[in-house]
């Protein structure tokens, strides 16, 4: 499919004033937020007509999972993960924060591991559940973000019973490779250690040469020690609606899972369920759209942080989110350097990691190009 050099993602609704979390945190200022993971575009039509549908009809009661909505998101699976799953082994929670905190809470272990730099709730979800997080520093290697499989391996012998994985990953938009993902496999097998997957991203390939690889689709042996979490939300901009998954194969650790939520967490609600149902069945077209345009979007990015003095960044094979270093800069404070420009940004400390920052490229064009315009300009002028 070809698209015309106008696209409806080139427009998006102004955000200021509408109980926003990403704009209201600049409220009164002229500062553009391009900070947390949630893009300004207006969700697929297909989702909003479902969501219109479903308010019409004027009851908002306490929901169950559809019956269409399973089929439709183990359809969805094996269309675009080559994945074939059995339905009993999907769990649906509200939000993938919420399944991070849940597997925390599903192993007896003190010690949990995850590689850094990581989204925020991986380094605090084991604090809430009263475990220690065991880091593992990630490596750049020609230009490319790679987990220490050496240093990985040598954490794990240390009784951690849990290993938080990102794919693809946040922040550093990294595809990781069938091979990467059976040593990962390999040395939590030998160490006897669980994986809890966050794959929330797996539609947002950007590289046109690499697909989604469920760590859980690769043997019989990773499925069995595998908690997959998935949800529509980043992918088609639903994610205040709160709607999530998770997929258990091992009947003993979906078991736990679900002991761990009893009394705490709450159903889908029945908004969340219809968007996610519409996304999966009705927005193939959107879908390929946006990939197209956060590629675009992405090119311009890396134009621009290319020709910052003192910035540097790989380039995310998937995601709408850029991991700049800065540490070249010298700054004390980089989230103000950048807010007094004009930009708002994520700090790197947030994510395990001093000198770097992380943008979100999901907005449409004009509004990029200024944010990397004041970049610019705030850098020239120091």
């Amino acid at each position: 499919m070809t698209f015309s050099s106008t696209s409806r993602f080139d427009t998006a609704p102004d955000r200021r004033h509408t109980d926003s979390m990403k704009w209201h945190k600049y409220d009164g200022t002229d500062i553009i937020p391009m900070w947390v993971a949630d893009m300004d575009f207006e969700a697929p039509p297909a989702v909003l007509e479902a969501l219109h549908h479903r308010i019409t009809h004027g009851v908002l009661g306490y929901g169950i999972v559809p019956d269409t909505l399973t089929a439709a998101t183990v359809q969805m699976l094996k269309e675009t993960c080559s994945w074939e799953i059995d339905a009993d082994w999907l769990i649906w929670l509200p939000g993938l924060v919420t399944g991070l905190n849940v597997a925390c809470r599903t192993i007896e272990s003190q010690f949990i591991a995850t590689a850094t730099p990581i989204y925020p709730p991986f380094l605090s979800a084991p604090v809430y559940a009263g475990k220690s997080v065991v880091t593992i520093p990630m490596i750049l290697d020609q230009k490319t973000w790679r987990i220490d499989m050496n240093l990985l391996d040598r954490r794990l012998s240390t009784g951690a019973g849990l290993f938080l994985l990102c794919n693809p990953h946040n922040p550093t938009g990294r595809v990781f490779s069938e091979a990467e993902l059976q040593a990962i496999i390999d040395i939590c097998d030998r160490h006897d250690v669980l994986v809890c997957s966050d794959e929330i991203h797996c539609g947002l390939v950007l590289d046109e040469d690499k697909r989604h690889i469920p760590i859980a689709r690769l043997s019989n042996i990773a499925a069995s020690r595998t908690i997959t979490l998935m949800a529509p939300s980043k992918t088609y901009n639903i994610p205040g609606l709160y709607g999530s998954f998770a997929v258990i194969s091992n009947p003993d650790i979906r078991k736990r899972f679900c002991r761990a939520m009893q009394g705490i967490v709450p159903r889908i609600n029945v908004l969340a369920a219809a968007a996610a149902e519409a996304a999966f069945c009705m927005a193939p077209d959107w879908h390929q759209e946006l990939i197209a345009y956060l590629r675009q979007n992405r090119q311009r990015v890396m134009d621009a942080v290319d020709a910052m003095p003192g910035l540097s960044m790989t380039c995310p094979e998937a995601t709408y989110l850029a991991w700049i270093d800065i540490r070249s800069l010298g700054l004390d404070d980089p989230i103000r350097f950048f807010e007094e420009a004009g930009v708002g940004l994520s700090d790197g400390r947030e994510f395990g990691w001093n000198g770097y920052l992380r943008l979100n490229f999901g907005c449409p064009r004009k509004t990029l190009d200024e944010g990397l315009s004041r970049m610019v300009d705030g850098i020239a002028k120091r």
